[in-house]
């Protein structure tokens, strides 16, 4: 394998670790923010909408603008903008400031997420197996690093600007130390199948006319998978607090176990993926997690609760990369604007989830909402073949029977 390749690699793990890694610092300091601008719960949840339509914006402005210039180029400049705009809400004296930080921050967060995505996207095309999975667990590992890191900070003290200000500047160094290591646009492509000038003409003018309505199944599936994250990051504890009776500490683990579990499940859901295919992944990763969350949303006992939640966050950990990484190998001229639409209304999902949950709770036990991402998830698991291109024949194990190493062959004729 070149060395650019693994360098490539490498600054990618990078990247995907610092957004984690800043997101989850913002997340840590909420409380103090909050208290600082002088706000009700109520108030900052709306402000929160504004995170949301930045981020949706980002990500929409920054996937043709990788197309056009190269995730090279977008990428450092997404990250220093992330990292700079991590720090305003902590210079946030009212509502008003807080509101424009958050736009400003979810702007940044929205453009490196696209643009990270694209250039992983590109590693894994050169790699011509999966290894999409990984980048989005390190992402997770980035928010763990933060908690941890946020904890030790706010023992010592520091105000919100200092522990920000000093997140913000190794962000930016970051991603300046990161960049040469990324790769050029097509620098380590596997070549294409060579063609008659007709013939590429008209894949090309096919792919122009399939292409949309794919990536828009598959965003609408992203939706659905990250609904269920969204639910899960909300309202897993208050489950376990509010439905079973569980105690503060222990009510804790819910969210605990899914994250875990949805961490090392992207840990090791490349190898499934390189042996078994990508719609073996979405099909019964979602197939998993509907049982997981029905057994925790059935469930009297705490321990078979935990369990289900487990289930849930494994189940789901696998589904998002292989989203991601269809879309941005349907058309490798169109990644960051394919990745862009997908990735987009997967956060709506992402924020819908908790908006979707808490009306219903109004109407029927918290626990019974759950059904609603249950049936996303059968849904998933019931159209997972969308992933395979149509000049792909199913795997045996896709197809019911056996076993395959689908790892062999490149990426880009079976996007994982």
């Amino acid at each position: 394998m070149e060395r650019s390749l693994r360098l490539g690699r490498l600054a990618t793990f990078a990247y995907f670790v610092l957004n984690g890694f800043l997101m989850g610092m913002w997340i840590v300091h909420i409380p103090d923010i909050e208290h600082r601008a002088g706000i009700s719960h109520a108030v900052l949840g709306w402000l929160l909408l504004l995170l949301g339509a930045g981020a949706f914006a980002g990500m929409q402005l920054v996937g043709p603008l990788t197309d056009r210039f190269g995730a090279r180029a977008v990428v450092p400049l997404s990250a220093a903008l992330c990292s700079a705009g991590v720090v305003l809400p902590g210079w946030a004296a009212n509502a008003w400031t807080l509101g424009a930080a958050l736009l400003v921050l979810g702007l940044g967060n929205g453009c490196l997420d696209v643009s990270m995505n694209a250039h992983a996207i590109q590693v894994e095309r050169g790699y011509q197996r999966p290894v999409m999975s990984a980048f989005h667990a390190a992402f997770s590992i980035g928010g763990v690093l933060a908690a941890l890191a946020g904890a030790r900070m706010l023992s010592w003290g520091w105000s919100p600007v200092a522990n920000l200000g000093t997140v913000a500047l190794l962000g930016l160094a970051i991603a300046v130390v990161a960049a040469p290591a990324l790769l050029g646009s097509g620098g380590t492509d596997v070549p294409e199948t060579p063609e008659t000038p007709d013939g590429a003409a008209a894949a090309k003018g096919r792919r122009r006319t399939r292409s949309p309505r794919r990536i828009w199944g598959l965003a609408t599936l992203a939706l659905m998978v990250m609904l269920c994250e969204g639910v899960a990051n909300d309202w897993s504890t208050l489950h376990l607090r509010n439905v079973l009776g569980a105690p503060a500490a222990t009510a804790a683990l819910a969210y605990g176990a899914f994250s875990t579990a949805m961490t090392i499940g992207r840990l090791l859901t490349d190898r499934v993926a390189a042996r078994f295919g990508s719609v073996a992944v979405l099909r019964y990763g979602a197939s998993a997690a509907a049982l997981g969350l029905t057994a925790a949303s059935l469930s009297s006992s705490i321990p078979l609760t935990l369990l289900g939640w487990t289930l849930f966050g494994a189940g789901l950990s696998g589904c998002v990369p292989q989203l991601f990484s269809a879309a941005g190998h349907a058309d490798p001229d169109a990644a960051g604007t394919n990745v862009s639409r997908v990735a987009g209304l997967g956060y709506v999902g992402m924020l819908a989830g908790p908006a979707i949950i808490g009306p219903l709770t109004q109407v029927m036990p918290l626990h019974l909402t759950f059904f609603l991402p249950v049936a996303f998830c059968a849904v998933a698991a019931a159209t997972a073949g969308i992933l395979r291109p149509r000049n792909a024949a199913p795997t045996p194990l896709e197809a019911g029977g056996g076993t395959t190493d689908s790892g062999k062959g490149p990426a880009h004729a079976a996007p994982r």
